[in-house]
Parts: C-alpha cells; structure tokens; sequence
C-alpha cells in the first residue's frame, strides 16, 4: 500500500476555481494561491450568510474521538472521508479543519492532513508555511510583546509594573528551551531585565482570537481586549491602551480570510486556524465553519484529541461564543486504540485480546455519554485498519449497541475514501435530520469559574473533585473582581487521559483535578486553568519527526505522513 505522502503526490488535483465552484464561490472572490489553493473574500462570505438565511438550515456535524494513544485514532482522516462520503451520497458537502503546527510536525506527528485516500490536499503545502496564517499571528502577537517592552522602556502612560506583565511571546516550534527565559539584557540601552518565555503559537491568545472573530471588526475589538499587564495599581492594560491593536490587525487581515484546498475527491475543504486542544480550545475558525454553513447542506468539522477537549471546548465555548448548534456528532476510535486503552502495549496491538477490548470500551462509552450531556444524538466511527479481527469488531457492535445505545460503524476510508465511509454517512444523515439535535451548553455564565471548572471535573472527566493551589485561587479572584467571572473556562490538560495523570487509561474514576495556574483571555473570551503538568510549549521527542524529513534527488519531500 502506498504511504499517505505518495497517494497525495499522485493525485491529480481539480483547479480550485472549479472546487470554488461547487459551492457557489465565484472567481472574484478568491485570492489564489497558486492553482490549488485560495483565499475567500470576508465580504463575499458575509453576503452569503445573509443570502443562507432564507433556504433550509444547514447541518453541523462534530467530528471528535477516544483519548489519543499511540496507536491512533484517526479523527482528520475520518472527518475527510465522512465529508467525500457525504457526497458520494448525494449530499452537498463541505469539511471544515485546522491547519496543521509546524511543532507537531517537526516533532511528533509529522503531518495533519487526514491519511490514505480520505486527506485533503496539497498535503506538503498545508502541513509546511500553507498561506502563512501562523506566521502572520506569530507577528502580529509578537508585535504586541515588543509594543509592550517599548512602553516600559519609554516609561509611557499607563504604566507598566514590569513584574506584571501577562503577555508571553511566541514561536510555531516544539522549543522547550525558551519555556522560561530573561528578556532586556546587555544594559541601559537595552531596557529592563525580566522574565518572559515562550509560547508555541498554537496556544496563544492571538490565535484564540483568530478563530473566534467573526470578521475583521470583530478581531480588532477582541485583540484591543487583551489583558498584556497590569500598572502599580494593579489594574489591567490592554493591547488597545497601548494602540496596538490596530496594527496586529493589519498584519492579520489577509489571514482572517479563510483557506480553500479540497479532498482527493474533490470535496471542498476549508482549513483556517489551528488552535491546541489540550491548551486551547482545539478548533478551527469561526468564520470558516460558518462559510460552510453558508455554502453547503452538510459541514464536516472536528475539535482536537478526545471529546474531554476537544469537543467540550468546542461545545462550550466555540458554539457558546459563534451562536452554533450542531446537529450530530461522531465519535472515533480504533480496535488498536480501544485495546490500547485496555492496556496492551503498542508492540501487541495486532494479536488478539478481547478482554482488552472490552477494557477499552470503558474509554468510548465514557465519550459517548459525555457527548449526549450537550444534547446531541451520537454513532461510533470504527476507522478500520488492515488485518483488524471480526469478532473483536463485533464486541464494539454489540456494547456499543447495547450498552452505550449507539451504532458503531466500521469505515474504511482510510482505503477505499469517501464509498468506505458512506454507511457512517447515510446514519450521520439520519440523526441529522431526525430532529433529535437539542443542543445546550453543560454550564451557565452566570455560574463562578471555581464551579465551572469543578463541573467540566466532574461531569466530564468522572473527577471526585479539584483542587485549587493558593496562587491560582488568588488569580481566580483577581479575574472575577475584574469582573470577567461569566466568561466559560478552557481547561489545559493532557489529552491522554480524563484524569491529569497521562498514564491512567480507560475511563478512571476518584481522582482529582489539581489546578496550578489560571490565565485570564479577555479578548478571546474565555478563562484557562492550567492543570497537572501541562505545558503551554511542548518539547520534542528524543527523536523528533524532523530527522526523517529530507528532499530527495528529485526535489520531492520525503518523511511528511
């Protein structure tokens, strides 16, 4: 079988003019990249919006999975290939994703466009620079931070305490080294030494911003809205007290508007923004999902890692902020992912072990039921991999059905693209239009953000209870004294398990959640607490993906999958 990077180079793409055309984009309204890649005009999508309103609701569909293990999951892939079959249905589809860090690529994953014949494409493109959107929020977030160490240097009003400055800087890279640094040495002229460090572009509030922005307006407001400092006084600064906004907004107008590229099958894929789930809030831009909306009957979306993250925090905050109310969801897991959760080793995945399977199921029906707490209607997508065994497929068939209440469909998109997935399309279809849908989100505003925090602990991760260390009760007090205590809360916390230890697989109970730091978002909206030993910039493995990516004689890139 060939790899993902050789199915991608072999496909024969359409002209993106024509992929445009499928959902009623015209040729004025693209920015091209080149041939296979455009940007969409904000104004045309604006008038599109409007012009939606008239004809029949589309349909959201959420896309999210199991705990990640080493094994995988495949949750882009399946997204893409629930989207191609959609269509190869007979319903007009669109796929909404994230783009692809430069950090997980370098470091571990090596690539985030989907797989085998269910991947959007270009794939090299997408996973490596894309249309510079990162590079634009790096700028226009580091502008800020230089902005602020100026105004410090200058002595400009409002003062800055330096010691309280809230704003990290950032860099799309696994770099560990510049968690913690000393900014503003080598004397007088240089400004004035204090710690900073490093955040990995991914999980800045830039970036947050940018994917929840509804347009260019919009965006200015909310990045005038950043909390960068606080004065002697101890009251907060924002970016617009500096004047900065202004200017991150210029450096951001042409990445706000949203990427086009396609499936292998052609299907139209917009894939803007790519905020960390176990960060951040895990999903792609506002204003790509709801261009989807606009332009198609079917929107294919996904929030990151397990439905803990990903799709909590798209629940509750991303739908919270953008008015969204999806109609489905799919959960994705596979017979490798669920025995590893039963705990086989990665080295034993292939033999068979229906006990572990079993285990592993404590992992999905958790989901399943977290999931249905938003009031949306669940399947199971089984992402098939070659040799996997019938009879442990059938143990997923039938506790799934029987005691979880939900179909699981076994798809092979992986292998056969959009017709391997059309039974899992026909039954996303059936829940969609079934009018089963009653989304709500799982906590009030008006609730405090220790109780926000303790009910996504407990209703979500099956916590006993939190646990809040003394300097990060202190910050939740500041936040709500400043009068930020509606905002919802988005939780930083490893993806590998629902506790914080990332070693406690399957669906662990009586354990608690320890919340170490809290960091206030104002201009995205929302208010993170740091649990366990999370980290804001991740480091890269002893042996990162970036040793195996090279060019070959021929120019071509080798070891992206």
């Amino acid at each position: 079988m060939p790899t993902d990077i050789e199915i991608a180079r072999a496909a024969k793409l359409e002209p993106i003019l024509k992929i445009a055309e499928k959902i009623g984009i015209p040729a004025d309204a693209l920015e091209p990249y080149g041939t296979k890649i455009a940007k969409v005009d904000l104004d045309f999508l604006a008038r599109a919006q409007e012009s939606a309103k008239s004809r029949p609701k589309s349909k959201l569909i959420l896309v999210t999975a199991i705990n990640p293990t080493a094994a995988g999951e495949g949750k882009t892939t399946t997204s893409v290939g629930l989207a191609d079959a959609l269509r190869v249905i007979g319903k007009k589809s669109v796929v909404a994703l994230r783009e692809p860090s430069l950090g997980p690529c370098f470091g571990m994953k090596g690539g985030a466009a989907g797989g085998g014949y269910a991947q959007v494409v270009p794939m090299e493109a997408i996973n490596l620079h894309f249309t510079g959107d990162f590079h634009a929020i790096s700028a226009a977030h580091n502008l800020l931070a230089a902005m602020i160490d100026n105004h410090i240097y200058w002595g400009n009003a409002p003062a800055i305490d330096s010691r309280r400055v809230a704003l990290r800087r950032v860099v799309d890279m696994n770099d560990r080294a510049l968690r913690q640094i000393v900014v503003s040495l080598g004397g007088v002229a240089n400004g004035y030494p204090r710690e900073n460090g490093f955040d990995i572009t991914v999980a800045s509030e830039v970036m947050a911003i940018f994917c929840l922005a509804r347009n260019l307006q919009d965006l200015q407001e909310r990045l005038g809205k950043i909390v960068i400092a606080y004065g002697p006084d101890k009251k907060p600064i924002t970016a617009e007290d500096l004047k900065a906004a202004g200017a991150m907004t210029v450096l951001l107008k042409d990445a706000l508007m949203p990427n086009l590229v396609q499936t292998l099958e052609g299907t139209p894929a917009f894939i803007h923004g790519g905020p960390f789930a176990n960060i951040a809030h895990g999903c792609n831009s506002v204003i790509a999902t709801t261009a989807g909306l606009a332009l198609s009957d079917y929107t294919v979306t996904e929030a990151g890692f397990g439905a803990d993250l990903g799709a909590e925090k798209f629940l509750d905050i991303k739908c919270r902020k953008a008015g969204l109310a999806p109609s489905a969801a799919v959960i994705v897991a596979t017979l490798r992912a669920l025995k590893a959760q039963g705990g086989v080793a990665k080295a034993d995945l292939g033999k068979e072990n229906h006990a572990a399977v079993k285990a592993g199921l404590a992992n999905l029906g958790r989901h399943v039921s977290n999931v249905r707490k938003f009031g949306l209607p669940v399947v199971v997508a089984i992402n098939h991999f070659g040799g996997d065994n019938e009879s442990e497929l059938e143990i997923i068939a039938k506790t799934s059905r029987d005691e979880f209440g939900a179909e699981a469909i076994v798809c092979k998109h992986w292998a056969e693209g959009g017709k391997g997935a059309a039974k899992l399309a026909e039954k996303v279809v059936e829940l969609a239009e079934s009018g089963k849908a009653n989304f709500h989100v799982l906590y009030p505003d008006e609730l405090s953000l220790t109780e926000k925090m303790r009910k996504i602990a407990q209703e979500i991760y099956g916590a006993k209870d939190i646990s809040i260390e003394p300097a990060a009760k202190k910050q939740i007090a500041d936040i709500e004294a400043l009068g930020f205590g509606h905002l919802p809360v988005c939780v930083a916390k490893t993806q590998y398990s629902f506790s914080t230890d990332p070693t406690k697989l399957g669906a662990p109970t009586d354990f608690t959640v320890p919340v170490r730091e809290v960091r206030l978002s104002a201009g995205a909206g929302f208010v993170v607490m740091i649990t366990g030993e999370i980290m804001t910039m991740p480091g890269l493995p002893k042996v990162p993906a970036a040793v195996n990516i090279k060019l070959d004689d021929k120019g071509q890139i080798e070891g992206l999958f």
